[in-house]
């Protein structure tokens, strides 16, 4: 039976956020087998040329879409560091030189900040997602953001990227060391993909 829905990542950590926050939500939809990822479906790397989260994610829909003519979502994402002037932004998964590197990343970010005191470490992940269908008529695009400020170092097992060292405001932790339920009601990409969600909903009915 062929997917209803494809998450233009190859990233398995993304795959299971997104199957987690629409489990339940659409109607008829199996989130376990209507719900793949790029890789499943062999679908090429897409180079992320823009210059904006949302330009990014909206080149991943497009191509994924149009590879495997069903809808598809993707997501462009990343730490914005206020002293940083929002950088690494959208070079957050190559910030080192390496692309997917995330303890590389975060050493470097870390080192960079070293001497930077408490009241000026803010940060924020930004996550825009974009939906697509493979006639090229459908083309949405939501953003969700995640306030907090950054670690000394990092703390937590869970989540990837620069989970480890992000404490949103309000809380004791860092995302690594959220539940998976927990991290998914506060996310960036979780707000992200909520806005989505009657969009997803709309076109899937279609």
């Amino acid at each position: 039976m062929a997917p209803k829905l494809i998450l233009a990542t190859h990233n398995q950590g993304k795959l299971k956020e997104l199957r987690e926050l629409l489990r339940g939500q659409v109607p008829g939809l199996d989130v376990d087998t209507d719900v793949l990822d790029a890789g499943a479906i062999n679908a090429p790397d897409v180079a992320e040329t823009g210059v904006t989260f949302a330009e990014n994610a909206r080149l991943k829909a497009h191509a994924v879409a149009q590879f495997s003519g069903t809808l598809a979502i993707a997501d462009d994402s990343g730490l914005a560091v206020d002293v940083l002037g929002g950088a690494p932004g959208i070079f957050s998964a190559r910030w080192a030189g390496r692309h997917g590197d995330d303890n590389a990343n975060l050493d470097l970010l870390l080192a960079q900040l070293s001497d930077i005191a408490e009241e000026h470490r803010g940060a924020r992940f930004v996550c825009a997602a974009a939906l697509a269908n493979a006639e090229g008529s459908l083309d949405v695009v939501e953003e969700g953001t995640l306030e907090g400020t950054l670690l000394h170092t990092p703390r937590g097992e869970g989540g990837f990227g620069y989970d480890p060292i992000l404490q949103p405001v309000g809380l004791g932790k860092s995302c690594a060391e959220l539940t998976s339920a927990e991290k998914n009601a506060i996310s960036h990409r979780g707000n992200a993909f909520r806005a989505l969600l009657p969009h997803i909903i709309k076109a899937l009915s279609n």
